[in-house]
Order: structure tokens, then C-alpha cells, then sequence
């Protein structure tokens, strides 16, 4: 998963408009344009994103102006990779260098400012995944980058960047759960988040694999646990903890397929059954019998006359 091309060798201006558009805009300021260049990148990691930014000696403001034109509402973990910054927000301020890292909020006007090259990346995450997951991140509580946890989240991105746009959705939210909890971890350390609370959003992705593969008969759990990166035992938990089962929950989203299908469309049942992943019509029979209480011919002949 990934997002548009990296930009590199961005003079002055461009620089700024670049800045100007991004997922939380900022309203930047070169002193010194003569010799400026600056590189910029966007990456999706499921629903989180990271931006690195790499430039000369540069400002930048959020104002009202940015924080309306931005894209949702995120809390933001903000790395320095080289170089130092002047980072305030919430009228505090605080001296980042090389391997620190400070938390910050997209919905509150903001400032920084290096006065040499310096090179970030901020991990972006939508303020009701933290919500969802009990509490968020806590802002400007700057965390040292000496500090082991900062050291180990760093160096998870610095592994994960160039891989982004080759990973396939399944590895991509493990990932995006790894990097979740490794961000919490450096930032939050006094509450460890918890493990369970990710879960909704590894059911998330392991649903949206099955709809996209449907059709499939010889789509199975092996398959599905290792397109995730999970074992067979983590993904059935991911089901029995809401009363259901991997083989249920697929079972009763082919059936649902095949109702809609009846009710709107004129295909055979057996075209159905073969569209849909059953094995021949009587198996299809079988489960959309169990499900509605009479077979699919009986179904589409009360239903639309």
C-alpha cells in the first residue's frame, strides 16, 4: 500500500505549495531561497499515513486557515531524523533534535521551525483509531530519541518505508498494527496499549479479503491467516469473539450475495452457485435453505412474484 510518488528537488516555492496540500497543510516559509531544495513523500500504511520531509533551513505554520483545510482529524507522532527543529503547540515549545519524537494534534494551530537541514517523519493517525482503542496519545510530551522504545519506533519505520508500496493488504495492516503499537509504546509508555484492542481492525481487513474472493471455492483459512500474517488459532479468535466462526461468517456473506441476487437479477441458480463459491447447486441449496428456511427458487418465486 502506498500513496503518490515521492518529490525531490523542490525549490523554494514549490516547496511550500507542496506543504500547502498535503494531508494536514501547512503554511511554510523559506528564508533564504537561494540553494533551497527540499523532498517530500506520502505513504499509506492501511488507514495511518506517514509523510517525510527532507529540506534546508525552513518554517512552518498551522493556523486556523490550514487546520480547516485539513483531511480529518488526526493525532500525529513526529520523528526528527536529522538536523533539530523548534516545535510549539498549545502555547508550549520544545527543542527536537536528531532521534526525538513528540506527539501533536492536527485540530490545534501549530508551529516549528529549523534553522539548518533537517529531515522528519510524522505518522498520521485518524484520532477515532486511538479513541477506539481506549484512549489518545497525550500531546506534547516530548520523548528523547536516547530513549530505547523512540529508538525501536524509528527504526521500525526507517524498515517499513521502502516497503509500503510492494505490501499486499493483509501484510499492510499488520504492519499498521506493529507500527500502532510501537508508536503508543514510545509515546504513551506509562499505558501500554492494549493488544485486544487492535483486533477490530485486523476483522476489518480479513472481511474485506473474503468479499474481494467470494467466488472463490477453495478459498480457505490457511490462506486467509497467512495472507495476514496471523496463525489459524489468532484468526479464529478474531470471529469467536463476537459468537461467530471463520467458516460461518464466510459461508453467510456467500448467501447474502446470492439473496441480493435473486432479488435483483435473473441469473440461474446454478450460475449463482458458481459465481458465488459453492461447490454445485444442491450445496448452495443446502446453506441458503438453512439461512432463509426455503431453497433460492422458492425465495426469488415469493419475493418478486
Amino acid at each position: 500500500m502506498s500513496g503518490p510518488a515521492p518529490v525531490a528537488g523542490l525549490d523554494a516555492r514549490a516547496w511550500e505549495r507542496e506543504l500547502a496540500s498535503g494531508p494536514l497543510p501547512w503554511a511554510a516559509r523559506v528564508a533564504d531561497a537561494a540553494g533551497f531544495s527540499g523532498a517530500a513523500s506520502t505513504r499509506r500504511v492501511d488507514d495511518l499515513t506517514v509523510v517525510d520531509w527532507e529540506s534546508g533551513a525552513f518554517a512552518g505554520v498551522r493556523g486556523p486557515r490550514q487546520v480547516a483545510a485539513g483531511d480529518g482529524d488526526h493525532f500525529v507522532a513526529r520523528i526528527v531524523r536529522s538536523g533539530s527543529e523548534v516545535f510549539a503547540q498549545g502555547g508550549r515549545e520544545w527543542v527536537l533534535r536528531a532521534g526525538d519524537a513528540v506527539a501533536w494534534e492536527s485540530r490545534s494551530p501549530a508551529r516549528f521551525a529549523a534553522a539548518g537541514p533537517v529531515a522528519t517523519r510524522s505518522v498520521l493517525i485518524p484520532r477515532d483509531v486511538l479513541e477506539d482503542v481506549g484512549c489518545p496519545l497525550v500531546i506534547g510530551r516530548p520523548r528523547p530519541g536516547r530513549v530505547p522504545a523512540v529508538r525501536l519506533l524509528a527504526g521500525y519505520l526507517e524498515s517499513l518505508a521502502p516497503l509500503l508500496p510492494d505490501l499486499a493488504p493483509g501484510p499492510a495492516v499488520a504492519a499498521r498494527n506493529a507500527l500502532l503499537e510501537l508508536g503508543w509504546g514510545a509515546l504513551q509508555p506509562e499505558s501500554p496499549l492494549d493488544p485486544q484492542a487492535l483486533a477490530p481492525a485486523r476483522r476489518a481487513a480479513v472481511e474485506r479479503y473474503l468479499d474481494a474472493r467470494l467466488g472463490r471455492s477453495d478459498l480457505g483459512v490457511d490462506e486467509v491467516a497467512a495472507a495476514h500474517g496471523v496463525s489459524v488459532r489468532t484468526l479464529g479468535r478474531l470471529f469467536s469473539a463476537g459468537g461467530e466462526t471463520f467458516s460461518g461468517v464466510l459461508r453467510a456473506k456467500r448467501v447474502a450475495r446470492v439473496r441480493e441476487e435473486l432479488l435483483t437479477g435473473d441469473s440461474t441458480v446454478a450460475a449463482l452457485a458458481r459465481r458465488w463459491g459453492f461447490f454445485d447447486t444442491s450445496h448452495l441449496n443446502r446453506r441458503f435453505r438453512a439461512v432463509h428456511g426455503v431453497s433460492p427458487h422458492e425465495y426469488r418465486a415469493r419475493h418478486r412474484g
